[in-house]
């Protein structure tokens, strides 16, 4: 369900040679010997070739992964997504598993090598087997899919340094009638099978779609529509005469009234004919094989292979430890109440937000630039390597305001052109808090997701795929222990402030209650509120928008707890085994230097990094 889940496929682990002895009396089998270091060096610099060929193959099949690299090469396409092209991809994974399997020897390859041999063999078998799911998902919803993708594409990615930039992003708007006819036929697909969003997904994803074919030329304004005012924007920025921006826009005009807006009406025309036929029942288990569709989807997202229930069971065990320590604060803060009314204070009273205006708006990104550059200030004490990119700070447009998450990040280009953006949704001001502004800008920006994904992008030595996997469990995971380790070095001084850190650690700790009861004991959809709005601090409305998040995301948002508990567990059990011989820094150097992993694959690493320190003191 990720961006980019298509397109980076393949990875496991590497598998023991079983040597045995033939029963007494008869001679034994050859023992194969230790290969020497040229053979070690020979395999693996075949195995990265073979990686080198397999990611260019998937980067040339797909212009909008190479725009997010930073690639120009087909800047003037978009994507093939036909029934008839994705049969091709899965083949190809096929193809590609299968020659990993038999023309590399794992006893050959070196370390590294065999770490991408594990990780590559993980991500294709996940594609396989998730290619019996591929029309199970929810492909335009009101958090994300290709109706509000392309413009972000296009406005966020799609830079125009020249001429040939703005033609190429007007063949973009010329692609699109061809492009969302493709949509519109998946979205008529699925719904044949069955697969049908819950009725509360339409009027926003109706809303959504239209706002892009709002204003200018699509009618008479008094506005430009999201593509007009970008590509005006961007063309008038250009070293050229008059006369040559004059023609560029008006080409851009007729692509929009063209392509752009007949490829928006077949989805518009999809979503009202399938829209009757939607039910008040927010659970997969609604589904054909729902159940298995979930239980997929939650091995796919934590890397592990917990089941529902025992997901919940955990989720409901770190709600109740949360809570004692939010108690601990209640009472250090001198409130008198119970910790339901503690939640109503933080989340009403004025204190704690910014007005809704234009200046509180600014104030809030103006303390946002200030956390920031205090985080910067203390790296050193925690890392060794830390990225090159830099990381911005935008606000959300407000063409993808409404059914767009709180906050997120998008990655740096892979060639450096384009920093790290770090995205703020403040249509209401009252749905940001200040006193949740630090754990959220160290979860989505430093030291969270841009120092993670950052590092892996700019990792050396290691093939193009790893710099760009996608693990939930591991990258969500880390975004969530970042949250914490800024308290771990003093920060959150204002309790009200660690108040907030809590609020969000209970929040993905109550995702595994929620997510799990939505999907497989089916909750309802007021149900999951009402248990949100009894046990975390946030305003209703916060929670019915992630509640309608994980009802068309299943299984995502149990990855985040699940890994940040994976981090602390080796991290401590690291800390034990080598007592003074633990350097933090050197551990956070470990589990960032090889990019995103499964978590059984991560363990792996950190149990190897271990070994290595006690051997080097012995």
């Amino acid at each position: 369900m990720k961006k980019f889940d298509l397109r980076m496929a393949i990875w496991a682990a590497a598998t023991a040679l079983a040597l045995g002895l033939a029963a007494c009396g008869k001679e034994s089998a050859p023992v194969q010997a230790t290969p020497t270091a040229e053979e070690i060096k020979s395999e693996s610099a075949r195995l990265n070739a073979f990686f080198a060929e397999v990611f260019e193959r998937d980067v040339k099949r797909s212009p909008i992964f190479q725009t997010y690299l930073g690639r120009k090469d087909d800047y003037d396409k978009l994507d093939d997504i036909s029934e008839a092209r994705q049969d091709e991809d899965i083949a190809l994974v096929r193809q590609d598993l299968d020659r990993l399997h038999k023309e590399f020897d794992v006893a050959k390859l070196d370390a590294d090598a065999a770490l991408s041999y594990k990780i590559f063999e993980h991500l294709a078998k996940d594609e396989i087997e998730g290619d019996r799911w591929r029309h199970h998902d929810y492909t335009v919803n009101q958090m994300f899919g290709w109706h509000t993708d392309i413009p972000a594409l296009l406005i966020t990615a799609h830079g125009v340094a020249s001429v040939a930039d703005a033609e190429a992003y007007i063949s973009r708007l010329n692609a699109m009638k061809e492009f969302f006819g493709e949509v519109a036929k998946g979205l008529r697909l699925r719904a044949e099978k069955g697969v049908i969003p819950p009725q509360f997904v339409f009027p926003m994803t109706l809303e959504q779609s239209r706002n892009v074919i709002t204003g200018r030329p699509f009618d008479k304004g008094p506005a430009d529509s999201p593509f007009l005012e970008d590509i005006k924007t961007k063309v008038g920025a250009l070293d050229i005469t008059p006369q040559e921006k004059e023609r560029l826009i008006a080409a851009a005009e007729s692509a929009l009234k063209n392509s752009v807006k007949p490829g928006y009406d077949a989805v518009i025309a999809a979503l009202l004919d399938i829209q009757p036929k939607a039910t008040a029942d927010d659970g997969v288990w609604k589904l054909p094989d729902g159940a298995d569709f979930y239980a997929y989807q939650l091995r796919h997202y934590t890397t592990t292979n917990m089941t529902a229930e025992e997901l919940h069971d955990l989720g409901l065990r770190e709600v109740a430890r949360i809570h004692q320590e939010m108690e601990a604060i209640k009472t250090k803060v001198g409130f008198n109440g119970s910790l339901q009314d503690f939640f109503k204070f933080v989340t009403t009273d004025d204190r704690f937000f910014y007005p809704n205006t234009d200046a509180g708006r600014q104030a809030y990104m103006d303390l946002t630039v200030k956390l920031l550059d205090e985080i910067k200030g203390r790296l050193d004490e925690m890392f060794i390597t830390k990225p090159k990119a830099d990381v911005i700070v935008k606000r959300v447009e407000a063409f993808r305001e409404s059914g767009s998450a709180t906050a997120f990040y998008q990655q740096p280009a892979m060639d450096g052109s384009r920093p790290g953006i770090y995205y703020e949704n403040l249509s209401d001001m009252r749905q940001m808090p200040k006193n949740t502004l630090p754990a959220l800008v160290y979860h989505e920006a430093i030291p969270g997701h841009h120092m993670q994904i950052a590092i892996a992008q700019e990792l050396q030595g290691i093939p193009e795929f790893r710099k760009v996997a996608d693990f939930t469990a591991y990258i969500e995971g880390w975004g969530l222990y970042a949250e914490l380790l800024p308290k771990e070095i003093g920060l959150y001084q204002d309790p009200y402030d660690d108040f907030g850190r809590l609020s969000y650690e209970i929040w993905r700790a109550a995702r595994l209650v929620v997510d799990t009861g939505i999907h497989a004991k089916r909750w309802t959809r007021q149900q999951t509120i009402d248990y949100l709005v009894q046990n975390t601090p946030f305003p209703v409305g916060d929670i019915t928008r992630e509640v309608e998040r994980y009802i068309v995301y299943p299984g995502q948002a149990t990855a985040y707890k699940i890994g940040m508990l994976k981090f602390l567990t080796l991290r401590e059990k690291a800390r034990q085994e080598l007592g003074d011989r633990f350097d933090i820094r050197a551990y956070h150097d470990t589990v960032l230097k090889g990019g995103a992993l499964p978590l059984t694959v991560l363990e792996e690493v950190v149990n190897d990094w271990v070994a290595s320190v006690k051997q080097s003191a012995s």
